[in-house]
């Protein structure tokens, strides 16, 4: 490479570096606030909380770093036009497609970053995150030590704790169990504790009462006790089973285990081959419009690069061109899974946006032709 191309690389790369932080933070804090939400307010601690946000990075580094290529692409071509570098480096005789290199440089750099991620620690950390998902939502106890709160740790389960105890003890313990579908248990008790032991979790209360509605002929029942033993394991295995421990999300395989299709894969899945395919073709698709957003970012600014007014509609053109680009490779990824062979419309986005910047480039070479045009249509 030249001192050029490496001069412009450099430019490149610590643009990219700066917007692909801010954008990554902007996006992980967006995320993690709604984490946040729902762990805390499912009773779990700061510290699932962390755990959880920080799977969630990988996933948010490859759906902005498209962008952030494009952006600083965008803006170090900006800079270079603005102060008059690229008409010293077009008077030495380089043309659009030459200067374009170190773009296009830039571009497999971020492709191959995003399919380390893509191939690999993504579906590393979904795989984790929904396995810590599965223990948190099997552990029903986790949500019960919350005070003045009515809380449904489970379907048909209503629980409330007037107050904790310093020795750990539940107080003024309310509970309401409506599985059943003709009958509805309430459980008050002025004392509980939980006991587990030998994968077996009981709430045990003390000094309460029972009260035992039946649909058939309204009648109602009512028994006090002095100690009663409710079995919390089933509730634990139910949120198991409502929260898909049988099934496994696409996302979460590794792409040769998509590539092979294997039917117990298939039938874990509940997916098709297809589904299986097209998922692991967006994984070598998805990188490519990195690729595609940084040379359509140079070679769109590079037409305004001879006039006098500036680049701004070249940049708004730009915009508009890459937005259309991801909309049409979302529209593509969803057509895909639904035909054996319609995977290969996943890479329809990004042959065209390369096709279109190597037209754009083919024309920044030639400024003739727009004053041909400008005089004619004096």
């Amino acid at each position: 490479m030249s001192r050029f191309d490496r001069y412009l690389l450099s430019q490149l790369t610590v643009t990219f570096g700066f917007f692909a932080l801010i954008l990554i933070a902007v996006y992980w804090v967006n995320r993690a606030v709604r984490l946040f939400d729902r762990l805390i307010s499912d009773g779990q601690t700061a510290w699932v909380f962390l755990e959880f946000t920080a799977l969630t990075l990988p996933n948010v580094i490859l759906l902005v770093l498209p962008i952030a290529a494009f952006v600083a692409a965008t803006y170090v071509t900006n800079r270079l036009i603005s102060e008059s570098e690229i008409v010293i480096v077009q008077a030495s005789g380089w043309s659009a497609f030459r200067m374009s290199r170190a773009a296009v440089v830039f571009g497999i750099g971020v492709f191959l970053l995003m399919s380390l991620l893509a191939h690999y620690l993504v579906p590393l950390s979904r795989t984790e995150m929904s396995n810590r998902q599965i223990e948190i939502d099997a552990d029903v106890t986790a949500g019960l030590f919350r005070e003045g709160t009515f809380i449904h740790p489970s379907r048909g389960i209503t629980f409330f704790v007037g107050e904790l105890s310093e020795r750990g003890e539940m107080l003024n313990v309310f509970l309401v169990d409506d599985r059943a579908p003709d009958t509805e248990t309430t459980y008050q008790a002025d004392k509980a504790i939980l006991i587990g032991g030998e994968g077996t979790t009981k709430l045990i209360m003390f000094d309460g009462t029972t009260q035992t509605l039946r649909d058939e002929g309204q009648r109602l029942s009512r028994v006090e006790f002095s100690e009663l033993s409710y079995d919390l394991s089933a509730l634990a295995e139910e949120n198991a089973g409502q929260n898909g421990t049988g099934t496994r999300a696409l996302r979460e395989f590794p792409t040769l285990a998509l590539l092979r299709a294997d039917p117990a894969d298939l039938a874990w899945a509940g997916a098709t081959p297809q589904m299986f395919m097209a998922e692991a073709q967006a994984r070598f698709a998805h990188p490519l419009l990195a690729l595609a957003f940084s040379v359509i970012a140079v070679s769109t600014l590079f037409l305004g690069s001879f006039s006098r007014f500036g680049v701004s509609r070249q940049i708004l053109g730009a915009v508009i061109l890459v937005i259309a680009l991801q909309m049409l490779f979302n529209t593509a990824d969803k057509f895909a899974r639904t035909g054996e062979a319609h995977w290969i419309i996943l890479y329809a986005p990004v042959l065209l946006g390369l096709g279109i910047s190597a037209g754009m480039l083919f024309l920044a070479g030639r400024p003739g032709i727009f004053r041909r045009f400008a005089g004619a249509a004096s």
